[in-house]
């Protein structure tokens, strides 16, 4: 099964074409997750600040040492004053004061949370910037291998980079070597402290069957998302990177996910020209009975 695994991510790695390092525009992939095909790209290996989706991959190593025994749900981690003062969006938990790893993973898929990313980070590695040379050689090992994490949470860092592509790998890595946690990027909500925080992913549980995972914004980065969506037995992962408006990043996105399962679900070999067609069509033209259509459009970062 790991082998497997492994294989649905080398056909992704070997999908594509390095282009231009400069982002310009915006940035998208839409990938089976299943084989790990290429369904669908544009500008996928443009090189991005990849934002708060930089958090999935602290998630990534956290599922890791959850599996490795190195961490337990149930511990209780020390926020330190590097943590506590980490700016929003945050928890604003006080230097010296104890958290379980529960409840940063809910704080991490949830509400973004830069102070919870630091925490998990300080616990796994000696600081948060050997953690981020952790998290840029694990990401190298998954095929990721024009990303470059300084962080833990993504916070504006110039030398910070990654590209649609290799979010991408990272959703298919997290969905195949973690099935057991994906279901928490289903999350709309979680409380702490008497106070409940809601998800910044708007397309959960739509008409698509959307169930995760992360997104993401910086002034640098613009909005961004990783997100998958199945119907029947058919899953989709897509990423959209580099969007002006959040509701436009969301419209995209959905776009591409509802069009690409309607190809899949048709034929198991897919005529990627003309899904690329329909897909670029599509965005160019009106919009598609969606969830974010079915959304109040009260939008926050």
């Amino acid at each position: 099964m790991y082998l497997l695994k492994k294989l649905c991510l080398a056909v992704l790695c070997c999908g594509l074409t390095a282009v231009s390092a400069h982002a310009s525009g915006t940035s998208s992939i839409v990938i089976d997750a299943q084989s790990g095909n290429v369904l669908y790209s544009d500008n996928a290996e443009t090189l991005r600040y990849p934002a708060s989706l930089t958090k999935l991959m602290t998630l990534y190593i956290t599922f890791n040492a959850l599996e490795t025994g190195k961490l337990k749900l149930s511990d209780k981690l020390k926020v330190s004053r590097t943590a506590a003062s980490r700016s929003p969006s945050k928890l604003g938990m006080p230097a010296g004061s104890y958290i379980d790893v529960k409840t940063l993973i809910q704080a991490l898929i949830v509400k973004s949370a830069n102070d919870c990313a630091t925490v998990l980070a300080e616990a796994l590695s000696p600081s948060e910037a050997e953690f981020a040379k952790l998290m840029t050689k694990t990401a190298h090992k998954l095929g990721m291998y024009r990303t470059t994490f300084k962080n833990a949470s993504g916070l504006p860092n110039s030398a910070q980079k990654t590209t649609a592509k290799d979010l991408a790998i990272l959703g298919a890595a997290i969905y195949h070597h973690f099935p057991q946690y994906y279901p928490l990027f289903a999350m709309t909500e979680f409380t702490y402290n008497g106070m409940t925080y809601k998800t910044h992913n708007y397309l959960l549980h739509d008409s698509l069957g959307t169930d995760g995972m992360k997104t993401g914004y910086t002034a640098a980065s613009g909005f961004n998302i990783l997100t998958s969506a199945q119907q029947g037995n058919h899953r989709v992962i897509a990423v959209t990177l580099g969007h002006k408006k959040v509701k436009d990043r969301d419209d995209n996105v959905s776009k591409m996910m509802e069009i690409s399962l309607n190809h899949i679900q048709k034929s198991a070999r897919v005529n990627t020209a003309a899904l690329k067609s329909a897909i670029n069509s599509s965005l160019k033209g009106a919009k598609t009975k969606t969830a974010y259509n079915q959304a109040s459009g009260k939008y926050h970062r």
